[in-house]
């Protein structure tokens, strides 16, 4: 049986501790030797980031730095053009082999857009699925309002077992309750602006690299 590598992509506009709190504890409950943040260069389902991808990048690398099963990986941020999931997602399978399990991290609210991913069916075929229960949302609490195509999804793949990840390369859903860190990085940034404090919010190096280059006060 072969430990399953973490993979967690997003904005990063900044890092904060919320990330690191997800992808540690996800970590630890799917038994992930390694976890690869994938900062995105062009996220074609949402608004530019306000830093660039440079900054980004260099806020993920200061923010992990001292976790050793944590590690940055920059293919995104490189890309030209909009950076779809799926292609990144068969990059990695390509690199890692047909055997060794992938797991994509993926946070309540992105969950519940899968649906307008590009071809986001297609993931399933490349990892699994991983949902964090963050602030505000939990399995029973989406019924009303998940798409119906999501729902089928979740009835065709869900596991109950973190170990099931594990036994296969890719295809299932696992949902899994993280401590609740109501921090989101649109409100860093609104503090920056106002000159306001952002200790605890971030981690002390990524809060020593937003001063020193006066990240998100325009």
């Amino acid at each position: 049986m072969t430990a399953p590598i973490g993979l967690f992509g997003g904005t990063f506009d900044p890092i904060h501790l919320g990330h690191l709190r997800l992808a540690e504890e996800l970590a630890e409950a799917l038994g992930c030797n390694e976890v690869r943040f994938l900062p995105s260069g062009t996220p074609p389902h949402r608004q530019l980031p306000v830093a660039t991808p440079n900054a980004r990048r260099d806020m993920v690398a200061l923010a992990i730095a001292d976790n050793p099963r944590f590690s940055l990986d920059e293919r995104e941020i490189t890309r030209t053009g909009p950076c779809y999931m799926v292609d990144t997602l068969t990059a990695i399978r390509a690199e890692a082999g047909t055997h060794t399990p992938l797991c994509l991290f993926l946070g309540g609210d992105a969950f519940m857009g899968l649906t307008t991913w590009h071809r986001w069916t297609e993931l399933f075929n490349l990892a699994h699925l991983a949902i964090a229960h963050r602030p505000g949302f939990s399995p029973q609490t989406w019924d009303d309002s998940l798409p119906d195509a999501l729902r089928h999804a979740i009835d065709q793949r869900l596991v109950k077992h973190p170990a099931d990840l594990a036994m296969t390369p890719a295809g299932h859903i696992y949902f899994h309750a993280i401590t609740q860190m109501d921090i989101a990085a649109r409100r860093i940034r609104s503090a920056c602006r106002k000159r306001e404090s952002v200790r605890y919010l971030v981690p002390d190096s990524v809060r020593a690299y937003l001063n020193q280059h006066d990240l998100y006060r325009q």
